[in-house]
């Protein structure tokens, strides 16, 4: 038989032997110390990580009288038993793809041999891979945790929405939790004590989201714009000044902020009463609430695009334009065709991600007006509140879990579905290849 085959069967019976047989004696012995480490594991983990994601435990804790005394049995512990089997899961999955690369490195080196090339020792095997596949061993440790710390977390929420992981009835340890299936959407679009919350806070996140990056991005366009004509002296001030909103933490920010739209003691209203103009509910009433926590938002969020606008004004060629003024073409005329077209080209993949992550704007909201004022006929949720504050307060002040967790893919999917979708229409997508 030829080496490449043997080599191959040889690592399929037992990782290393393949590389034992091709003479690579201390990478051989490795592969074989980490399959036995891995069977040990897996040999004693495996069945109840299994058993544990299927049954999601079968008692949960509970006290006992024993001799007249009562004593805490524990029991499982279903999200505890989840989390387990997810990581025995995971692992057991990395194991098989090492097993793979383990018979197609004995089949290769099987093949070199047979071409009468010599197989290499470990010192050049280690040399192979720091200099031909040094991107790849590089980036195996950041992957691997990436894997368990961002993928595992990820596919941990989407499992518990289709639990029934919620205070009061179902919250370990003294309550198991049960698999539900799709219960869990079902309520949330149709129970209407839900869905009712839960379109009423999709609304307003998708109008939060329009308006807070329209406002912000042409707002930042328009400052932008004025500190570059030629008639404006001091352009370094302007720019230090009108910046200063955005080098402040948004938490300093947006707290003064607060106070100072307070409907009895803040400022503004005592201005607005020293005029004689009364003053306005800007954070009690539902509608003014939302509209102060746009123009706040205005503020935080109008220097960041001032800053990345006039980094592209800087770029586009002055001939354009003295072209243009030889055209006889309007101030008007010279933005629209020229101005507004190389803004938007250069800028439109980060509108679009300035737009998903309005979406998700917690700050804003939450340190403004904490989602408030209250609406009577939400759960859990106010006026302001938009998905991401409202997942918050579903997960960490009602334990509300599974509701949280399928509020948080729904999230994702629209975020994900606009992101894609209108990065992929961009002209800058388009003609990336004609960049290069």
């Amino acid at each position: 038989m030829k080496h490449r085959t043997v080599a191959a069967w040889l690592s399929a019976i037992f990782a290393g032997l393949g590389q034992l047989y091709n003479r690579q004696f201390i990478k051989g012995i490795l592969f074989i110390a980490v399959e036995i480490l891995a069977l040990f594991y897996f040999i004693n983990n495996l069945g109840t990580a299994i058993w544990g994601t299927v049954t999601l435990g079968e008692s949960g804790s509970h006290f006992e009288k024993v001799n007249g005394i009562a004593r805490l049995v524990p029991g499982d512990h279903s999200i505890n038993l989840l989390i387990q089997g997810l990581i025995t899961i995971i692992l057991f999955i990395i194991f098989v793809i090492y097993y793979v690369m383990n018979i197609k490195d004995a089949y290769q080196i099987g093949k070199q041999r047979e071409l009468g090339v010599a197989a290499n020792n470990f010192k050049g095997t280690l040399q192979y891979i720091l200099e031909q596949k040094f991107a790849v061993a590089f980036l195996t440790i950041p992957g691997i945790g990436i894997l368990f710390f961002t993928i595992m977390p990820i596919i941990f929420m989407i499992l518990l929405s289709f639990t029934n992981y919620s205070a009061p009835d179902h919250l370990p340890p003294a309550k198991l939790v049960d698999w539900v299936g799709f219960d869990t959407f079902k309520n949330l679009l149709t129970l209407k004590s839900w869905s009712h919350t839960f379109w009423g806070v999709l609304v307003w996140t998708i109008i939060w989201a329009v308006l807070s990056t329209v406002t912000t991005y042409f707002g930042g366009m328009f400052v932008a714009l004025l500190i570059q004509q030629k008639v404006v002296k001091l352009k370094g001030l302007w720019r230090t000044i009108l910046i200063i909103p955005y080098a402040i933490p948004q938490l300093i920010s947006l707290l003064v902020m607060r106070n100072m739209f307070n409907g009895q003691f803040g400022p503004i209203n005592q201005y607005l009463a020293y005029f004689g103009l009364g003053g306005l509910p800007w954070l009690t009433d539902p509608f003014w609430a939302k509209v102060t926590v746009i123009v706040v938002n205005m503020w935080v969020g109008i220097p960041v695009s001032m800053l990345l606008i006039m980094g592209v004004l800087t770029t586009i060629s002055k001939d354009l334009y003295e072209a243009a003024d030889i055209d006889g073409a309007t101030n008007y005329q010279k933005f629209r065709i020229i101005t507004l077209p190389m803004i938007l080209f250069s800028t439109a993949p980060i509108l679009i991600t300035q737009f998903a992550g309005n979406i998700n704007n917690f700050n804003a909201i939450f340190l403004l007006t904490n989602g408030n004022p209250v609406v009577g006929d939400y759960q859990y949720a106010g006026a302001t509140d938009l998905l991401v504050t409202w997942l918050y307060k579903l997960t960490l002040d009602q334990n509300r879990y599974n509701m949280a967790s399928a509020v948080g893919i729904i999230i994702f999917l629209i975020i994900a579905s606009f992101s894609i979708y209108n990065y992929r229409r961009t002209r800058s997508f388009k003609e990336e290849d004609m960049i290069q």
